[in-house]
């Protein structure tokens, strides 16, 4: 009776063994006829029902039918492993015409490249790199450098008001406030960052762009010390063969007052398309800090005296590599950004 019944569950799972197509459904054979449940496991257990002098022979015919299956199974998975492995390698086959997939490595964009230039250029000259708040009270931002309540540029149409006496700063001015109001004297800074105006975006305005103030604080100051450092930066900058022109101008937090130009490293001066004919290009605006910022940061304007200077970023950016729309770098579109 149990060796006609080993015989039929032999050939079952011989059967099932060879019909099966992939290792999942060969592992549910092996559960279904070795597993605990298994019909196997059911004949070993039913070994108590049969007579003591006829179970050793019993068990030999059992084992022989498992070694059977087991040694079915196992040559059945081997040839399932080979046959995934080569659709597999089938799939994965490399073509070596194909061209090598190349790695993308970032670079920094132009302002930062024009940024680290104008670090190195004042840091080499001494100057400490400040920062300060992007959102700032009035206070620091106007009433310390002498722009009073009523000043045309506190209107709401120029600046971003936040409540009544808080704002997003429209100039990195206000971080030189903070240093001179440490007390902390001499003072040789640059004050680079973001800065925030209610302009319409056009090639050559933004609402948020960003600045480099620089300010000097220490006895004996004068024009002279202006005029030499900022000789020296525009040389490093743009070339030896710069030049630079002084105009008379106004600011509210510096007297006397000027803008400076630096002749065109296009033509050399000459007058052409980049500096529209002048052979001039207005890059910053400088001056002697006024006595009355001095004192409001609680200076002594008898004692010390000071220069300020402020250029933006961008128009750095724009006039050393010759970029005639502002809006180029900050549209994102690698075309440009992979020449730098």
């Amino acid at each position: 009776m149990m060796k006609d019944e080993l015989q039929e569950i032999r050939e079952d799972a011989l059967k099932q063994i060879k019909e099966s197509a992939d290792l999942k459904g060969l592992d549910n054979i092996r559960v279904s006829f070795l597993g605990k449940k298994g019909r196997m496991t059911a004949i070993l257990k039913s070994m108590k029902d049969i007579a003591p002098e006829e179970r050793p022979k019993a068990g030999q015919v059992i084992n022989e039918t498992r070694k059977v299956i087991e040694e079915k199974m196992q040559e059945k998975k081997e040839l399932l492993e080979n046959a995934a492995r080569d659709a597999k390698l089938r799939q994965e086959v490399i073509d070596v015409t194909l061209p090598a997939k190349k790695r993308r490595v970032g670079h920094p964009h132009p302002n930062t490249i024009a940024l680290e230039e104008v670090e190195r250029i004042f840091t080499g000259l001494g100057y400490e790199v400040a920062d300060g708040p992007e959102v700032e009270y009035d206070y620091y931002n106007f009433e310390a450098l002498n722009i009073p309540e009523g000043h045309p540029a506190k209107d709401e149409q120029d600046t971003f008001y936040i409540g009544n006496d808080i704002l997003l700063r429209t100039q990195t001015s206000s971080v030189q406030i903070h240093m001179m109001e440490h007390g902390k004297l001499p003072i040789r800074m640059i004050a680079p960052g973001r800065v925030f105006r209610a302009d319409e975006v056009d090639a050559t305005h933004s609402p948020c762009f960003h600045q480099i103030e620089g300010l000097v604080v220490d006895k004996n100051i004068t024009m002279a010390d202006l005029k030499g450092t900022l000789d020296e930066f525009a040389r490093e900058m743009f070339g030896d063969d710069i030049k630079t022109k002084f105009r008379p101008h106004h600011f509210p937090f510096t007297e006397p007052s000027a803008e400076m130009d630096v002749s065109c490293f296009k033509c050399g001066g000459k007058g052409c398309r980049f500096c529209k004919g002048e052979g001039w290009i207005e890059i910053l605006g400088c001056g002697m800090v006024h006595p009355h910022v001095l004192e409001m940061c609680h200076i002594d304007p008898e004692e010390y005296t000071g220069f300020a200077f402020g250029v933006g970023l961008e128009r750095i950016a724009l006039l050393k590599y010759e970029i005639d729309d502002m809006r180029l770098l900050y549209e994102n579109d690698e075309r440009f950004l992979q020449q730098f």
